[in-house]
């Protein structure tokens, strides 16, 4: 990797961040499931519990949010 000089701005595309957190989550996901034995995730309007085998047990159903009809990230 080449090394920049101090006044070149170095950018953080959509693509590089997608992925970066992409990885980081399944990763985080691993280690829940091997520490407390499921995920809690939301799906379909749930809040669920995931286990390792498949098992899914819902928790709680979430209320709609309403948002702004677009989200621009600078």
């Amino acid at each position: 990797m080449q090394e920049k000089d101090k006044n070149t701005k170095v950018y953080l595309t959509k693509r590089a961040l997608i992925s970066a957190t992409k990885k980081g989550m399944r990763e985080a996901a691993k280690e829940t499931i091997s520490v407390m034995g499921y995920n809690v995730v939301s799906e379909d309007g749930w809040v669920v519990k995931k286990y390792p085998d498949g098992r899914i047990e819902r928790i709680k159903q979430m209320e709609e949010v309403k948002r702004p009809a677009k989200l621009i990230l600078d």
